[in-house]
């Protein structure tokens, strides 16, 4: 069985638009990222993707509706920009190898039939030390790309990349499209506005996108306080057992 893409409206014509993932992951960070993008943009739902290896859960809301897994792709026509956007947004990667690459090949057949040529993936770097402005890391799939992101500041990411971050570059390139991954630094225990917050600070110097960040700010705040409040708490002593003695 394999993916099954559902258009909610008709095709809109895109320049060229770059095709931005922000699947769940480590730290939560692309999915961050993708929200974020999608609610200050005003980005319109393209499509929804189902997929039998999809992982095996639904997740419920506070009013108890139920949400199955599932991949859902928006679009942004952008004025401050020669380009459009596709934005990739979810609750659920697939499950298996054989269904990521299935997932990956409907994404990229979907963005190339809209005339994407670009793809950027986002993901959380796990790190047991994080500094307060996560470091943002990066791979590419080609010299070019990789030294414009290089001379916006991102270091250079070495090792594996695992999951639809890392995949989609692969097989982008293999269809001749242009790929970047950016990697923002996070312990990955938490879902970390802080990581993301860096991550879309690139992004949008990358893809010259004026973006209101106050929100993230406030969430960041927040969190950290969130934290603290578990670093300075200490379980209260317990009393100390005496034995009295021989009456």
């Amino acid at each position: 069985m394999f993916s099954n893409v559902v258009f909610l409206e008709k095709r809109p014509r895109l320049r060229k638009p770059v095709l931005i993932e922000g699947l769940p992951g480590i730290g939560f960070v692309a999915n961050i990222v993708a929200l974020h993008l999608i609610s200050e943009l005003k980005a319109k739902k393209l499509c929804q993707i189902h997929s039998p290896s999809f992982q095996a859960f639904s997740l419920t809301s506070r009013g108890g509706d139920i949400r199955h897994p599932i991949n859902e792709l928006y679009y942004c026509l952008t004025e401050s920009t020669d380009r459009d956007l596709l934005i990739l947004f979810g609750n659920s990667q697939a499950s298996d190898p054989r269904g990521q690459y299935d997932l990956c090949k409907r994404i990229l057949d979907v963005s190339q039939s809209l005339g994407s040529e670009f793809v950027l993936t986002i993901g959380g770097l796990r790190r047991d030390l994080v500094p307060s402005e996560p470091r943002v890391f990066c791979a590419a799939s080609d010299k070019e790309t990789l030294d414009t992101a290089k001379g916006l500041g991102a270091d250079v990411m070495r090792g594996q990349i695992y999951g639809v971050a890392g995949l989609l570059i692969g097989l982008a390139r293999l269809r001749k499209m242009r790929g970047l991954c950016v990697l923002s630094e996070t312990s990955g225990l938490i879902a970390d506005v802080a990581a993301a917050r860096s991550a879309l600070k690139f992004t949008s110097k990358l893809l010259g996108l004026s973006m209101d960040y106050s929100r993230l700010d406030q969430a960041v705040e927040n969190n950290k306080r969130l934290l603290d409040s578990f670093a300075q708490w200490r379980p209260p002593e317990r009393p100390r057992f005496r034995y009295p003695g021989p009456v």
